[in-house]
């Protein structure tokens, strides 16, 4: 079975957030898996990877946009460096930049990277069995090989769209269809949803089948997103929830090469102690005490916004018997606020961007992962932090509650029921007490690491729906 990934991001390629662990995780898994053969398509980058692998042209063309021609130019890694073959898609003026998102015509950059794909399918010939296409940036892909009459000779090519982010969907104007390769106008409605173009309503419309990143989030689905609940009721016959898996061989504290003291189950209080006394030293914190951490992009559904009141309110109320770290950027108002907090309290340490070393680091020196989401889908963090033995203090809500029970239930981790700051810090109060409990850390430590969020599990399924 041949699996093409369609994605804006692959790690370690290029990384905005947990789309891209999931695209450079699921193809080497399912490629474990005899008779499976899966590799990604994604957008060329001026990204150090691009420059540090060898790369062959494979197809150099033309499309038509409007009245402009572009060149489209697809290179294949050579080495096969990464588990499955690479692909990336370098259109000159549009796919060509330092980053995947955030510039003015990106609605133009994502249509023209879905064209240029189809257009090297077609004209090399090559007819893979299932384009999975992962969120609305290729949300337009199951709609362009059915009813565009350019890529005839994909028609019938089973489409998987699998939302990791419904909040997001692409909305574009209608003038946008002067860049759309030519389809006949009764076809129009497939791209309406509300007056806009919408690509993720596209995808569940024309896909043969879609799935959300966790059951929990599937559900919330049915009932919250963005104006698309109908649609998803109406289509529920091909919805299906996957929940993702964690690349084990990246994310393994008794080999991970970024961090300064490795350490596996037998050996995991000791090593996390280390790891923890080398960042607190680093950030001028007092090692003694609990650390709680936070690493994500400061954005409304990760409930960034809460983090400054949740870090004076819990240092406050605890008289300081804490230590919070939180490594992101976003939001600007949030990076101010956290950064007057920063000068303003000693047990408070601020790193502002992202860093991957970093990251690794925080969740092997934590004792406690904090995430107030208002919207996880999925989430990846709270299964990197059980991975290293790190308790997660979690909103119940979407992938989150598929995979962190609490402790009074039979979990190893802890619960708290709204998007506030102060549900947040009243379980912060409760994972104090847990901390000072004598042995009750020491066995969550080890029963945390204990859960399995391997990908073996998470490929099989995805296999499974391919096979529908």
């Amino acid at each position: 079975m041949k699996i093409f990934n369609l994605s804006m991001e692959c790690y370690p390629v290029a990384k905005v957030g947990g789309l891209a662990d999931v695209v450079g995780a699921l193809p080497k898994y399912l490629n474990k898996i005899d008779g499976v053969e899966a590799s990604v398509i994604m957008p060329w980058y001026n990204k150090p990877f691009v420059h540090d692998h060898s790369f062959e042209i494979v197809f150099d063309g033309w499309i038509h946009q409007s009245h402009h021609a572009f060149q489209v130019q697809v290179m294949k890694e050579r080495g096969k460096t990464l588990g499955f073959d690479l692909y990336l898609v370098k259109i000159p003026g549009l796919l060509d930049r330092d980053n995947p998102y955030g510039y003015w015509d990106e609605s133009q950059q994502f249509l023209a990277f879905q064209h240029g794909v189809l257009h090297w399918l077609t004209a090399m010939k090559i007819r893979p069995d299932v384009l999975h296409c992962h969120d609305y940036h290729t949300g337009l892909v199951p709609f362009m090989i059915e009813n565009c009459p350019e890529f005839s000779f994909l028609k019938g090519v089973k489409t998987i769209g699998t939302i990791h982010n419904g909040e997001y969907q692409g909305q574009m104007k209608w003038d946008m269809l002067n860049y759309f390769p030519w389809f006949r106008g009764d076809k129009v409605g497939l791209l309406d949803w509300d007056g806009y173009i919408n690509p993720l309503a596209t995808m569940l419309k024309c896909c043969h089948a879609f799935n959300a990143v966790s059951e929990g989030y599937l559900q919330e689905l049915f009932q919250s997103l963005k104006g698309l609940e109908s649609l998803v009721q109406q289509e529920h016959a091909k919805a299906y929830g996957i929940i993702n898996g964690i690349d084990t061989e990246v994310w393994n504290p008794e080999t991970d090469a970024f961090l300064d003291f490795n350490f596996g189950k037998k050996n995991a209080l000791e090593g996390k102690w280390k790891n923890k006394k080398e960042l607190c030293e680093e950030y001028g914190l007092n090692p003694d005490l609990p650390l709680f951490s936070f690493i994500g992009r400061f954005a409304g559904e990760k409930g960034a916004d809460l983090l400054p009141e949740i870090v004076w309110k819990s240092i406050q109320q605890t008289y300081g018997a804490l230590n919070i770290m939180i490594l992101g950027s976003g939001e600007k108002h949030v990076e101010h606020q956290l950064s007057e907090l920063s000068y303003s309290y000693s047990n408070f340490a601020l790193d502002l961007g992202y860093k991957e070393y970093l990251s690794h680091k925080i969740y092997a020196s934590s004792d406690f992962l904090l995430m107030p989401s208002r919207v996880e889908p999925c989430g990846l963090n709270q299964m990197y932090a059980m991975r290293y033995g790190t308790v997660p203090v979690v909103r119940y809500t979407g992938g989150l509650r598929d995979t962190v029970q609490d402790i009074s239930t039979g979990g190893s981790g802890i619960n708290f029921g709204s998007a506030t700051a102060d549900d947040a810090v009243h379980a912060m109060h409760r994972a104090l007490h847990i901390y000072h409990e004598n042995g009750l850390m020491d066995s969550l430590v080890h029963s945390n690491m204990n859960y399995d969020f391997s990908w073996e599990k998470s490929a099989e399924k995805y296999l499974e729906l391919y096979e529908k």
